[in-house]
């Protein structure tokens, strides 16, 4: 089997994995990131093969949605990949970028670096942001049943990684914790100019949150 056809397997196999997944981490969310990372690929260096190959399964198995377990997503991958013959190489560089590619609070030193988890990084935190990841930043704290905000309730911009695993803030707050981060930590040129646009469209998104919560609008 050549590699676009394994390329076409792999997105069957990830489509029907998470066909009831959570709206936010859903095939569509693959897809776009999928999309993404072969257009950041057009302007980098990198394996274009495993750049797809780790796009399509990131999100195989979140540990969000199993009970923690990050260990689950790169055993998955494995075990897929192998039925396909795929070289060992290539395997153990998509578990390393499944096992690395997550936000985990944005202090958690990185364990592993390369160009194609660079640019499937950029593709994932993209779509976290702009009406998409308002979309489904609020999707999620529905899912959680979070409240949508608090005024009482600041962000905590030092959480641990456990903190920020287990944290029950109010959706809003996530705006702070995260999504507001991500256009300073972009690996790529191509990455940078992408979240800077929907950066800038989520903080027009909060004026007219705050605005419409105090009654102003």
């Amino acid at each position: 089997m050549n590699k676009a056809e394994i390329i076409l397997q792999t997105a069957e196999y990830v489509k029907e994995t998470l066909k009831e997944a959570e709206g936010g981490h859903d095939w569509f969310h693959i897809e776009r990131v999928w999309k993404l990372s072969k257009k950041i690929c057009e302007s980098e260096t990198a394996d274009y093969f495993t750049v797809e190959l780790g796009a399509l399964l990131h999100d195989i198995a979140d540990s969000k949605f199993h009970n923690g377990d990050e260990a689950e997503g790169p055993r998955r991958a494995r075990v897929f990949l192998t039925t396909y013959n795929v070289e060992e190489t290539v395997i153990e560089h998509i578990e390393n970028i499944i096992a690395n590619i997550s936000f985990k609070g944005g202090k958690v030193a990185a364990e592993f670096c390369s160009k194609e988890l660079q640019i499937i990084q950029d593709a994932d935190r993209i779509d976290a942001l702009g009406a998409i990841g308002i979309a489904r930043t609020f999707n999620y704290g529905g899912f959680k049943n979070h409240q949508i905000y608090n005024p009482d309730i600041a962000p905590n911009l030092n959480m641990t990684k456990e903190e920020y695993k287990n944290s029950k803030a109010p959706t809003l707050n996530h705006f702070y914790e995260k999504l507001l981060l991500l256009k300073d930590l972009m690996n790529t040129e191509t990455g940078r100019k992408m979240a800077e646009d929907r950066h800038r469209f989520m903080e027009l998104y909060l004026e007219q949150f705050y605005s419409e919560w105090n009654g102003v609008k």
